[in-house]
């Protein structure tokens, strides 16, 4: 109805003006255009202002309270512990563990899921009629991705677009500095998820690609899992500049680290970069503090 109201003025406008006015009528039609879409994505995120969410991840919280939604947000893991309010959210179970009956029992319109652990849970969810989206991004793109799909599903598009937008430039503003290091000067990283047994990220990993735009080289590039196992043997011979620590450690990470066999004469813990003062949810979670990731990696590597 509007829009057909828009159009006969539209031609009133030509017929009034000639072709000379075509250029001026056709500019009052886009504003006028773009004026309804503003209006119905204000309606659309009114219309879920009133909904329920429950996130199962601490990524999917993140990513609803930077969309706005934290007081839509009525159940949360155990693991979601930011930002604070998401501490002062009913728990529905473990991130691994999901409870189902409580989660039954918050009826909520909308359930935001991660894959891996729990993929089981989701499927469960689903057959019981709920409605979940799962957000699993492999890299940052599929993130940027994952967050604008979320941004679609609760009427949030367009602020989704200025999230995600942001995030890129910061990681984009990284990548000038990154692209003047040459590649035979970019260092070697050693990243530890755990130490027993001892674990890293590999290619197809979020993490990995955390490490690639912030200029380091990941020494596990050619293992053949994203999340793995790593010898200890093959981090001394591989030798990397850096290590980064995914886990907090002792105050003197260095020293415990150089008490490993062999570790003495690794690089990393000769010139003291044994990285663990960087926030592993930063990395560890596929959310919108990612570009703050990169640009730590980023400083730890090369502005330390």
């Amino acid at each position: 109805m509007l829009k057909s109201k828009a159009q006969d003025k539209l031609k009133i406008q030509i017929l009034k003006f000639g072709n000379k006015g075509l250029k001026f009528c056709a500019l009052n039609f886009m504003i006028i255009l773009n004026f309804m879409f503003y209006a119905l994505n204000l309606n659309l995120a009114f219309s879920e202002s009133g909904k329920k969410y429950i996130s199962l991840a601490p990524s999917t919280t993140e990513i609803l309270f930077d969309l706005g939604f934290g007081d839509n947000v009525v159940g949360v893991s155990t693991s979601c512990n930011y930002p604070s309010q998401a501490k002062k959210i009913e728990k529905i179970g473990t991130f691994s563990e999901p409870n189902i009956e409580k989660i039954a029992s918050l009826k909520p319109d909308m359930i935001f899921a991660t894959g891996l652990e729990q993929s089981q849970a989701v499927l469960r969810l689903k057959n019981l009629g709920f409605k979940v989206y799962v957000s699993d991004p492999r890299d940052i793109d599929g993130l940027l991705r994952s967050i604008l799909d979320i941004g679609n599903l609760t009427g949030t598009i367009e602020r989704a677009k200025i999230l995600t937008d942001n995030m890129r430039q910061r990681i984009d503003t990284i990548g000038e500095k990154v692209s003047k290091i040459p590649l035979k000067n970019r260092l070697k990283v050693f990243l530890e998820i755990w130490h027993e047994p001892l674990m890293t990220a590999g290619p197809g990993s979020f993490i990995d690609d955390i490490l690639s735009k912030a200029g380091g080289v990941n020494i596990a590039s050619d293992v053949m899992r994203p999340y793995c196992r790593f010898s200890s043997e093959a981090v001394v011979k591989r030798n990397p500049d850096a290590i980064i620590l995914a886990y907090m450690a002792e105050k003197d990470p260095g020293r415990a680290l150089g008490s490993r066999i062999g570790w003495r004469d690794i690089k990393a813990i000769k010139e003291e970069r044994v990285i663990s003062s960087i926030d592993p949810d930063l990395y560890l979670r596929p959310g919108p503090r990612v570009a703050e990731a990169v640009e730590q990696v980023y400083h730890y590597l090369y502005e330390k």
